[in-house]
């Protein structure tokens, strides 16, 4: 397009600034998208692309009695441009859905870039656009413009910090010990999606001991000296995305009740369960790099060697990328934002992806395609939309804008967020969950053919 004549300016050009930019364009709005790197680094991306997944490559489960299937499925009726991508970059994972990051993050570039309404301009935007805007800057918002949205919103952003798990050379796997299979289905040297390396008690216990005395990386510059001058020795971490290293403090069991968890699994080699676990998850189409699941760390490099090559079938990986942790940043939405992620202070100017709490991958290309549905609709003077409650993407878009604002912390999709079955007589939770995907079915299509007549 390359012109000065937009009709929307969005800033960042992640899962859900990309999101929101084609939804945009796709109605005729003449989208501005800012994105900064690769001339200003944020410490966790290693490219330029657009849509860069920086932790795992993994967009959670396909399935629609699960939280994040049905994030997807309704992600795919709203005509989720990114998860069609994902879908079309997609590499055995089981039942879920993980893509070819290299892959995925070229597609997303090259149909931005071939969009005749998008302009893509790389610089650092450190103020807040006129007129209608969205701000999709991510957890690894720069300093400078993390300043203007405190000054904006008149608080401080609250921060957490998230790791990231290794990337393992699949020819350097011991499969003397190693074993492909997937939860709950048969698994020998040939089936299952996931190369699994197992424990004896021992070896678990040792292991677990490994973790506690590891040593960790020291906060860089850019997250000790948060934007507001706050200093913390003593980082937040976001539940859902623990280190191993802190999971392992907390107690002997905590690894063997979660992301070791073996059950499911039967190793072909001794045809026993094993005592632990631990799944290494496909990151390419070619099938050479593997990422450890559930096994973001802050170990320092030399660390992760001494410790992972103690893992069984490990003995002699290679490592071509090392775990690492960065810092998150949020802000308070609660305080800030309505459902429709417009900003409660500052008509005209919406927020989207993890900047608002959401979490999750699939999550945040949602909170980008709603925020890329209404402002388009407030431009052409149509009224917002809040998606229902009773649908993934809308209880978290409720979540975030209504939850009590002193505790809140950022949440994925879950069925904990959407209102109960009515209904007094006990049922599973499978068939629960099929209700609740079920009833968000068909609650969506009626709220958008509403929302089409309008």
């Amino acid at each position: 397009m390359h012109n000065t004549d937009y009709d929307l300016t969005i800033i960042g050009g992640g899962l859900s600034g990309c999101e929101a930019a084609l939804q945009a364009a796709k109605v005729g709005i003449n989208v501005k998208l800012v994105e900064m790197r690769p001339f200003v680094s944020t410490g966790a991306h290693t490219t330029g692309k657009l849509g860069e997944l920086v932790c795992s490559n993994s967009l959670g489960s396909n399935l629609p009695d699960r939280a994040s299937g049905l994030l997807k499925m309704e992600l795919r009726k709203l005509g989720s441009f990114l998860i069609k991508i994902a879908d079309e970059c997609s590499v055995p994972a089981g039942r879920a859905l993980a893509v070819d990051r290299n892959l995925f993050a070229s597609k997303v570039t090259d149909l931005i870039e071939s969009n005749k309404n998008i302009d893509l301009v790389r610089t650092e935007n450190i103020s807040f656009p006129e007129g209608i805007s969205i701000i999709a800057t991510g957890p690894l918002t720069s300093k400078r413009f993390a300043k203007s949205i405190s000054k904006k919103l008149g608080q401080k952003n609250l921060f957490f910090f998230d790791a990231i798990s290794p990337i393992l050379d699949k020819e350097t796997i011991d499969f003397n010990v190693a074993f492909m299979g997937s939860r709950y289905e048969a698994c020998d040297q040939n089936q299952g999606d996931y190369i699994n390396l197992p424990f004896s008690e021992q070896q678990y216990h040792d292991f677990i001991e490994l973790l506690k005395s590891g040593k960790q990386h020291p906060k860089k510059a850019f997250e000790l000296d948060i934007v507001y001058g706050i200093e913390s020795s003593s980082p937040l971490f976001f539940e859902g995305c623990l280190p191993v290293e802190v999971l392992a403090h907390r107690g002997i069991d905590a690894m063997a009740f979660g992301p070791m968890r073996p059950v499911g699994l039967n190793d072909p080699h001794s045809n026993k369960r094993p005592y632990a676990v631990i799944q290494l998850r496909r990151e390419d189409l070619a099938g050479d790099l593997y990422n450890m699941v559930g096994f973001q760390t802050n170990l320092t490099y030399g660390e992760q060697l001494r410790i992972f090559r103690s893992i069984p079938g490990l003995n002699r990986v290679e490592f071509i990328r090392f775990g690492s942790m960065h810092r998150n940043s949020y802000v308070n939405s609660p305080l800030c934002l309505y459902a429709t992620l417009e900003l409660r202070n500052s008509p005209g100017i919406f927020v989207a992806g993890q900047l608002t709490g959401i979490e999750g991958y699939a999550g945040n290309i949602g909170s980008g395609l709603l925020a890329g549905l209404n402002a388009p609709r407030l431009i052409q003077g149509k009224g917002l939309i809040e998606l229902p409650c009773t649908t993934i993407l809308g209880s978290l878009c409720k979540y975030i804008s209504s939850t009590k604002s002193d505790s809140f912390q950022p949440m994925k999709a879950n069925f904990g967020l959407l209102p109960p079955i009515p209904g007094k007589r006990k049922i599973s939770k499978r068939e629960r969950n099929k209700k609740i995907a079920d009833r968000s079915n068909i609650d969506l299509g009626d709220y958008l053919d509403q929302v089409n007549h309008l």
